[in-house]
């Protein structure tokens, strides 16, 4: 049975009063940075476990490193820990590999103390230029009124932006109580709250299996984990699941956990519809057939008060594409970035590693950070980490292989159901478009319909449109990678804009 990208422990009360308020991650406070200081020798891109392990690895090795993230403390989305001020006594309950997380953390904290790393928190960086023969890199940092424009130069660029949740839309998936399944993992282990009191965890992906244990022992009852895909699909890849013995053990202890909380596990089956008024109160599960049409005459109503659903997840390459990196297509359908053996990008003076190479999980992640660093820093790569690279990444692209959506699964999407959420387009006005007004790319819906248009900048829709629109997503090349205030764009330099 696979194992999750993300993985939380599934076996400690996260509600627990402290026993060592120390135990928490603290808050590291940076001031913006000063775009006229000399240039680090590297930038890192997220502080999840690539970029941590990058981080480390290359301050270790002597290199000057700043390191920007758009959250508050280290650890990414994966290494997610409630604030200091929750007094959760074990937040390591909550995660796979703490230690992993933990022995990284304490060595970025040493590294910033010795002026070898600089971790500026709250900086979300929404461009890389060219500068001279290095990078110019600019963030939005801070929040709310203290927000500020911030700068960074350096001579090298490591990309570890992680990804985001990939949703599949169904009638009623705008509810109150439907939330993406990555999402109710951050409200546990970042918030110590649980979506529902009785949550139905449905899409695809080992994820699932991590969401469902973790919600179970927080208290939720979880009345079934609906999976669309088939674990059959791990057949033709069994020398992938022999060289990770630890994943098949991982798997067999979220497997006992879903036996010992009473979760039915319903494969090949997929919620198609949400129902309720206020927030959702029940869903409508189907059996799927081979390529995910629903099969008439299976529907089963299943009670709930909250909905957590998720097919995967998506690489995060706005600052790559918008830097020209040449890309590919993963074994799940999704766009990945295209790297070398060394986790070089195709321009010159970038490296990129985690989740935006393709979807594989915090070990790959970890290495990769590991491999991506002893390169910028002119060293070989140990064999053993190039091993290990090889076999986790083969595991990766089976699971990634396994739990990739069919393409009739828009036949449970009906016309009347939202397909954008944040310009409410219905599936029934992109099939029109479709159909009668001649598009034949989500670029061209998006100019008929808006769908794509709103806040998430179809981060949520996109693969929704893409498929009604009969084409698989396509990296999308942005000038900026997130909202950017007019004031920070007006005060660049007039060469900059």
């Amino acid at each position: 049975m696979p194992t999750s990208p993300s993985d939380p422990a599934a076996s400690a009360d996260p509600t627990a009063a402290p026993a060592d308020p120390t135990a928490a991650s603290a808050d590291l406070a940076a001031a913006p940075a000063d775009p006229t200081a000399a240039p680090v020798d590297l930038a890192v891109v997220g502080a999840g476990p690539a970029g941590l392990a990058a981080a480390v690895t290359a301050a270790g090795l002597g290199l000057r490193v700043t390191v920007l993230d758009a959250g508050d403390r280290p650890g990414g989305q994966y290494y997610r820990t409630p604030a200091p001020g929750l007094g959760a006594a074990r937040p390591q309950a909550l995660h796979h590999g703490w230690a992993d997380f933990a022995s990284r953390e304490a060595a970025l904290r040493a590294h910033e103390s010795a002026g070898r790393i600089t971790f500026l928190p709250g900086h979300h960086v929404w461009a890389v230029v060219p500068d001279g023969p290095g990078w110019l890199l600019h963030a939005v940092a801070g929040h709310g009124p203290e927000e500020c424009a911030a700068a960074v130069r350096a001579r090298g660029v490591l990309l570890a932006t992680g990804a985001y949740e990939r949703q599949l839309p169904f009638r009623g998936w705008t509810l109150p109580g439907v939330i993406g399944a990555g999402g109710a993992q951050a409200m546990l282990k970042g918030g110590l709250v649980l979506p529902g009191k009785r949550v139905v965890v449905a899409g695809s992906g080992p994820l699932l299996l991590a969401v469902a244990g973790s919600l179970a022992a927080a208290g939720a009852t979880v009345p079934a984990v609906v999976e669309g895909a088939s674990y059959t699909g791990y057949a033709g890849r069994a020398a992938a699941l022999l060289r990770n013995p630890g994943k098949l053990a991982e798997g067999a202890t979220y497997g006992s956990a879903l036996l010992r909380h009473h979760v039915r596990l319903l494969t090949r089956h997929a919620v198609t519809e949400a129902h309720g008024t206020d927030r959702v109160e029940a869903v409508t599960v189907a059996r799927l057939d081979r390529d995910w049409r629903p099969v008439p005459g299976t529907a089963r109503r299943i009670p709930c008060d909250a909905v957590a659903v998720g097919h995967g997840l998506v690489p995060q390459l706005e600052l790559a594409t918008g830097l020209g990196c040449a890309t590919r297509r993963s074994a799940d359908g999704t766009v990945a970035l295209d790297l070398d053996a060394a986790q070089r990008t195709s321009v010159p003076g970038i490296w990129s590693a985690g989740e935006t190479g393709g979807i594989g999980g915090a070990q790959l992640a970890l290495v990769e950070g590991e491999l991506a660093a002893l390169d910028i820093a002119g060293r070989p790569a140990p064999g053993r980490l190039v091993r290990r690279r090889a076999r986790l990444r083969a595991f990766a692209d089976a699971m990634a292989a396994a739990h990739r959506p069919g393409e009739g699964w828009t036949d449970w999407l009906r016309d009347d159901a939202d397909a954008c959420r944040c310009e409410e387009v219905p599936a029934g006005r992109i099939r029109e478009a479709v159909r009668d007004l001649g598009a034949r790319d989500a670029r061209t819906v998006k100019l008929l319909t808006r769908a794509g248009m709103g806040w998430c900048q179809g981060r949520m829709c996109g693969p929704a449109v893409a498929a009604l629109a009969g084409e698989e997503p396509a990296p999308d090349r942005r000038p900026l990678s997130c909202p950017v205030p007019l004031a920070h764009l007006a005060q660049l330099p007039a060469g900059d804009r």
